[in-house]
């Protein structure tokens, strides 16, 4: 792996399938009586976020304290920030704090490149979510559900998703997820369609490694996972679509529009879900739903993450190291 994690695009397939195969380790933690590992003892991981967040944030963060490093939450909002420091002035604070690794969220897509590349901090650096840009350890933890939902948990293991055929629903011009799902999941050998309104999608999608499709109820067929995308109306400063309603009726995924797809397949939402516009109650509540599983799979994908950038390069030390701790 790289030093930095700032972009899915810069992850090959075996940098992928060791990421997931190590955050099947860490699940199998998270399932013991005591969940801390000894890995990252003495690093320190500072989560700097300068838009609001609850899932991501949080995530880190038990993530990083479940390794044993030592956590520093930095909020814009109340910090030096909201008086107009510069994220130069913030990164030479941190780096004078010691920080191992400074995982980043921020409104400007390109942030956390600059931060990376600047030579301002010595750490590890991870994008938790630039903008409309890219969020890669979303896409990484999504993948790591497709696995365990379409592969088995076990069966996955040293496994891609090559032939799963992948469809991104929603608001993709505003979603960095959806970015970063079609690198992840195109790297990992899955066939990806976007389906959005026209307004929807981004100029120079056709560049992408990606189908797009404007018609979801002749795509759901043949979808193994249909991933739900939030619309972001605090980004949006035109009218994308006519009404609620009628986006709902077009784009919207329900427990009619569900039948349709595969037995096998699976409703995914990054969340914060907007009930009854994307996803509606009855969809988003059944087992066929993954996003509270996301969640969860979230903090075992974050936490090899921070291992893989901090600790090591093999998944196995991770358990050897849990095991002589316990044998103490």
């Amino acid at each position: 792996m790289k030093r930095h994690l700032i972009s899915a695009a810069d992850l090959t397939r075996d940098d992928a399938v060791l990421i997931l195969d190590t955050a099947e380790e860490m699940a199998r933690v998270a399932d013991r009586p005591i969940k801390k590992l000894p890995t990252l003892r003495g690093r320190t991981v500072v989560n700097l976020f300068f838009e609001d967040s609850t899932r991501t944030r949080i995530s880190f963060e038990a993530a990083a304290k479940r390794l044993s490093a030592d956590v520093i939450n930095f909020s814009a909002k109340g910090s030096s920030v909201s008086k107009g420091e510069s994220l130069k002035d913030t990164a030479l604070t941190l780096e004078a704090m010691g920080a191992d690794a400074v995982v980043i969220r921020h409104h400007a897509s390109g942030a956390p490149y600059r931060l990376a590349n600047s030579g301002w901090i010595d750490g590890a650096v991870v994008n938790a979510g630039d903008g409309t840009h890219e969020h890669p350890t979303q896409a990484l933890l999504d993948a790591f559900t497709m696995r365990r939902r379409l592969v088995g948990r076990d069966a996955g293991i040293g496994q891609d998703l090559s032939g799963r055929r992948i469809t991104i629903v929603g608001d993709v011009l505003h979603s960095r997820v959806a970015r970063s799902n079609v690198h992840l999941l195109t790297t990992l050998g899955a066939e990806v369609t976007l389906v959005a309104p026209p307004t929807l999608v981004p100029v120079g999608v056709e560049s992408w490694p990606c189908e797009v499709s404007y018609d979801l109820d002749a795509v759901l067929p043949k979808s193994d996972a249909v991933m739900m995308l939030r619309v972001q109306r605090e980004r949006m400063n035109a009218a994308f679509f006519p009404t609620e309603r009628e986006y709902a009726r077009r784009y919207g995924l329900n427990g009619d529009r569900m039948a349709k797809m595969p037995e096998h397949a699976v409703v995914m939402h990054p969340g914060p879900m907007n009930r009854g516009m994307e996803i509606t109650a009855e969809v988003a509540d059944s087992d066929r739903c993954t996003a509270v599983e996301q969640v969860a799979n979230g903090v075992s994908t974050r936490m090899a993450v921070l291992y893989l950038l901090l600790g090591g390069s093999e998944p196995a030390v991770t358990l050897n190291n849990a095991r002589t701790e316990e044998n103490k």
